[in-house]
């Protein structure tokens, strides 16, 4: 493909997410396969403030596809939400002879990019967020390996709830957004999960309903699986406890899931959206955020990603409450 690029730069914002690294070793290995020269910027947009760089070539890519983390490092960048930040942010790159910019993020980091398209910077987005929070893709980097850490370690807590016949609350991120927790519920067999989408339709009182017809049926041990947007997953298992005398633990996953080697599905869509996005600044495309909807990779102008009305998948919802009863 014929192109006027000579120099790129690639950063990761936000947020960490498992397969960042695969995204980044796509974007280096297609923009020197093209004959341009691809600048890695440290921290997100902190090190594009403070002309943080690094010529990127081969072999600083080389091995890192299996890698979780970010080999750039990320940030969270106070000063791009100011227009002072965003203003200084462009010159910068322009200073830096930087033709495009990859940014490799959450939404957050999107509206980086649209601030800094306002002062002429040719920037495309790759989505990475184990959160699935991005409603124009139906996929972002890192929600599978996060999901299967949430689904390893719930099957490790069912191990020793069997054991001691126990009740277990498992809280898993995700944000506002129950995509983690409604999929490690499905894959752990929860009998009950707590959605951000659902807060109006789920109780306490509820789940220790359900708690009890399940004993009732004859099962020793129980799972219950909290969203991060919902919250209070000490408390439900202090109040499981106290009302139904069954011994209830909580136990909060955390960043847990940002971490460890990216899985199959992940190093494939951040290798392909890595490579896409590179192929769309070569065919001139401008603020635009790489997307996977239907089985196929495309772009979307970058504010209409970032307007779009929120996904839910109730359906799913329905299906594990439906296996949840053990009758």
């Amino acid at each position: 493909m014929e192109h006027n690029l000579k120099k790129i730069g690639v950063l990761t914002s936000g947020g960490d997410a498992p397969g960042m690294n695969a995204a980044i070793r796509a974007v280096v290995r297609t923009g020197i396969n093209n004959g341009i020269e691809v600048v890695g910027i440290r921290k997100g947009y902190d090190g594009l403030l403070n002309a943080d760089i690094k010529t990127l070539e081969g072999k600083n890519v080389s091995d890192i596809i299996n890698r979780g983390g970010t080999i750039l490092h990320t940030a969270r960048c106070l000063e791009m939400l100011t227009e002072e930040g965003q203003e200084k942010a462009a010159k910068i790159y322009k200073v830096l002879g930087l033709d495009g910019l990859i940014v490799i993020g959450g939404d957050g980091s999107f509206r980086g990019c649209q601030a800094l398209a306002k002062h002429g910077v040719n920037c495309i987005g790759v989505p990475a967020t184990i959160d699935l929070d991005m409603n124009c893709t139906e996929y972002t980097i890192g929600f599978d390996t996060a999901v299967n850490t949430g689904a390893d370690a719930i099957n490790k807590l069912r191990d020793t709830s069997s054991s001691h016949e126990r009740c277990s609350v498992v809280e898993v991120m995700g944000r506002d957004a129950g995509y983690i927790a409604l999929w490690c519920a499905m894959a752990g067999g929860a009998e009950e999960v707590l959605l951000p989408e659902e807060k109006d339709m789920i109780s306490p009182e509820t789940v220790i309903k359900q708690i009890l017809e399940n004993r009732s049926l004859g099962k020793r041990h129980n799972l219950i699986v909290v969203a991060e947007g919902v919250g209070g997953s000490q408390k439900l298992a202090k109040e499981i406890q106290e009302i139904t005398g069954i011994q209830t633990r909580a136990t909060i996953l955390g960043h847990l899931q940002r971490g460890g080697n990216p899985t199959a599905l992940d190093r494939m869509h951040a290798s392909i959206m890595g490579y896409k996005a590179v192929q769309a600044l070569m065919a001139g495309e401008r603020t635009r955020v790489v997307v996977y909807n239907q089985g196929k990779y495309g772009t979307m102008d970058i504010e209409e990603a970032l307007t779009m009305e929120k996904r839910y998948d109730a359906e799913l919802y329905d299906i594990v409450k439906t296996l949840a009863i053990s009758k």
